[in-house]
């Protein structure tokens, strides 16, 4: 299917060819038949690919930042292929269209396959959106027309942001789409309606769609004047400009206590002065309303109570389609040119060379047939490295970041690994990585990978919550399994897996992305102390950097939380230095009135092993990105050795200091990859025992209990 994506690096803009997507659990999988070009967002993100690499890091200073951070941890080589693999990863393009219902993901009820539904989906033949981004279409508006919708819950929410009632007035600055939806609704709702732009053809157009008054460069003088020196009850800023202008002019045309709502991205240095004397007030709409950026609601399929809140983005939504099914809000006026969906590159010429007037542009798509969008895409761009004798047909599930930037380069470097077929839910990222990657195909349906008979090994790059049922299938077709960690989320999981496992006939190797117990530094560690028969000590510090509350990894049931998702990586560490597994937990986390939302990620996790070894882990949130991320301790016998962020070793015995180790960053990840490739060709043992696997991610489960209830557990 044909689908529009933007590269950053190297500002091309693309119409490519790519799997259809499969649709997540409360998730509904649509036929585009149009979107809407929203030309001022969609420009700035051209604009922006377009730039050089110095202008895009000079508009992104907190990027650089970030960049010049990693240099420090990890090297200028590998830093540098990772912002380049993030630089050329494709941008969905569009967010506003309209199609019919193919198909619903597990948990939507409100939504039928033949529906026609208007939705924030991308420019694409078929796109997946959540539940809670998708309104229904009255039989009296066509496709075309609701592909404003979105643009019309933009507008709309600023209009309740300004509170402005029956009767009042409002001056709308800036005359663009959303402008222009604006001035409609306001009218539809009784109020007075002003308006200015720069353009005097969209202040003609703004007159059409109901403006009382409509002029470029409308003055504050001429706003009191309309207004018998009052000045307008409430001003909506639709433009879109770094300029503080809009912004001045409205403070000097809202009446004494208005309001002012920026809608668009504007400049915001408020003149004191103005705002000061009038105690006007200055609000920020977000997008379509309530829920936006809500990973619960949007994600997440959470409703708000209408009770308690009136108007969500998709009851926003909801309501500018019924103003259009009752002939309230009439938009045909502002779509001014059309293009089939794959000459959609010409609409971005159009709006690049300025050759003509443009306003609404709008996409349309055919009605196509399930055979006439595959779910699987031959990719035959490039050519296929050639297999070593005895090679290992790989598939992958999941094309995330970690995926692309870390996991995917160094299989793509195992020449005994033969890639073969790589998916991923919007099957976009799926076809951009396999091309990347070599694969020799993409598919957004994972029984292509779990069921394919020439994928001998699969893995398992998905989030969280999949990693148990994905190995669990992958087990049960016969395949090697390398998933990355966690291996699971519960102990219930843990158990199916290990089920799996005794039921197969063939004995799959499972194996779980513990790739620090493969890096040089632990390796050498653990020889420095082999001829130690005491137990050790162990101490490691994960000094992650916060995450906010709601991110996917917090969520107990999608991402396990940090412990489960993250420190388990320290507690492997342990277990491989230690030579023995863990046998008893116990951990704390900081606490009290002051404390962050998620304290978890900010703890420590005591490890009593079966040798007598003890280790401790410090998972810590609480720092600053600058520090280094992690430092390993470990003691006996009479020896020291210390690891720095798996750059350097440093050790100590017989009185004697020693640099064991100094280089660039390596935490494993070829080596734990060619570990498990090494073990499939010779028919030998998984690098990691099931044994270790199953006590280490237990382990991580009684750590996160001993917090919650404050006790030790033994395994």
């Amino acid at each position: 299917m044909y689908q529009v994506l933007q590269n950053i690096r190297n500002g091309k803009l693309n119409i490519a060819n790519v799997p259809e997507p499969t649709p997540p659990p409360g998730h509904v999988l649509i036929a585009n038949r149009s979107s809407l070009i929203s030309a001022g967002t969609e420009k700035m993100a051209r604009e922006l690919a377009q730039k050089s690499l110095w202008a895009k890091a000079r508009s992104r200073p907190d990027h650089v930042v970030k960049i010049l951070q990693k240099v420090r941890s990890q090297g200028l080589l590998t830093t540098a292929r990772q912002v380049w693999s993030k630089l050329d990863e494709p941008m969905s393009m569009g967010y506003c269209s309209a199609g019919q219902v193919l198909a619903c993901g597990a948990g939507v009820q409100e939504f039928k396959p033949g529906d026609r539904v208007a939705s924030n989906g991308p420019h694409a033949e078929v796109v997946y959106v959540p539940r809670h981004l998708c309104a229904r279409i009255p039989d009296e508006v066509a496709f075309d027309h609701a592909a404003f919708t979105v643009l019309g819950a933009i507008a709309l929410q600023g209009i309740r942001l300004s509170q402005v009632v029956l009767g009042e007035t409002a001056l709308v600055i800036g005359l663009g789409l959303v402008g222009q939806i604006t001035v409609a609704l306001l009218k539809a709702a009784g109020v007075r309606v002003l308006g200015t732009d720069l353009d005097p053809t969209k202040c003609k157009l703004a007159l059409t769609l109901g403006a009382d008054l409509a002029r470029p460069l409308l003055s504050a003088e001429e706003v009191m004047a309309a207004t018998a020196g009052l000045g307008a009850d409430a001003v909506l800023i639709t433009a879109s400009t770094q300029s503080d202008e809009p912004v001045k002019l409205a403070g000097e045309a809202v009446r004494r206590k208005g309001r002012v709502v920026a809608v668009g991205a504007v400049g915001m240095n408020l003149p004191r002065h103005a705002y000061y004397f009038k105690e006007a007030e200055f609000v920020v709409s977000c997008s379509y309303g309530p829920g936006r950026y809500d990973p619960k609601y949007e994600a997440g399929g959470q409703d708000y109570p209408a009770a308690y809140v009136r108007w969500t983005e998709q009851r926003n939504m909801q309501a500018v389609l019924d103003l259009m099914a009752a002939g309230r809000l009439d938009l045909r006026p502002l779509i001014s040119h059309r293009f089939p969906i794959d000459q959609a590159a010409g609409a971005y010429d159009l709006m690049e060379l300025g050759s003509e007037p443009y306003l609404g542009i709008v996409l349309d798509y055919p009605v196509t047939q399930p055979e006439d969008r595959p779910q699987r895409l031959e990719l035959t761009t490039r050519a296929q490295p050639t297999a070593t004798p005895g090679a290992v047909n790989v598939g992958c599930l999941g094309a995330g970041n970690f995926a692309r930037r870390v996991l995917l380069p160094e299989i793509a470097r195992v020449r005994t690994f033969q890639p073969r077929i790589i998916c991923s839910a919007s099957g976009t990222t799926a076809a951009h990585a396999g091309r990347q990657f070599k694969f020799a195909a993409a598919t957004s349906h994972e029984a292509e990978v779990l069921e394919n008979p020439d994928v001998q090994a699969v893995f398992v790059l998905t989030r969280h919550d999949q990693h148990a049922r994905q190995t669990i299938e992958a087990v049960r077709a016969g395949k090697h399994v390398f998933v990355e960690k966690p291996l699971a989320l519960n102990a219930e999981e843990l158990d199916d897996i290990e089920q799996a496992l005794r039921a197969s006939e063939n004995r799959p190797l499972v194996t779980v992305g513990f790739n620090r117990r493969f890096s040089p530094a632990a390796r050498l560690v653990r020889e420095f102390f082999a001829d130690v028969r005491e137990p050790l000590t162990v101490s490691i510090r994960m000094a992650s950097g916060a995450l906010p509350a709601d991110h996917w990894l917090q969520d107990p049931l999608v991402g396990g939380g940090r412990i489960i998702g993250e420190a388990c990586h320290a507690i492997d560490l342990a277990t491989f230095l230690t030579g023995s597994l863990p046998a008893r937990v116990f951990a704390e986390s900081i606490s009290g009135l002051q404390a962050p939302a998620i304290t978890d990620d900010q703890c420590y996790v005591t490890l009593r092993h079966a040798n007598g070894a003890v280790s401790n882990v410090a998972y810590l949130s609480g720092g600053d990105a600058a520090f280094p991320k992690e430092r390993v301790e470990v003691f006996g016998g009479g020896k020291v050795a210390v690891i720095d962020d798996f750059c350097s070793v440093v050790t100590c015995s017989g009185g004697r200091q020693r640099k064991a180790l100094r280089g660039r960053q390596d935490k494993g990840h070829r080596a734990e990859i060619e570990a498990f490739a090494r073990a499939i060709l010779d028919g030998g043992v998984a690098p990691i025992s099931w044994a270790e696997l199953r006590a280490v991610t237990s382990a991580s489960f009684l750590a996160v209990k001993s917090l919650h209830e404050g006790a030790a557990f033994e395994l």
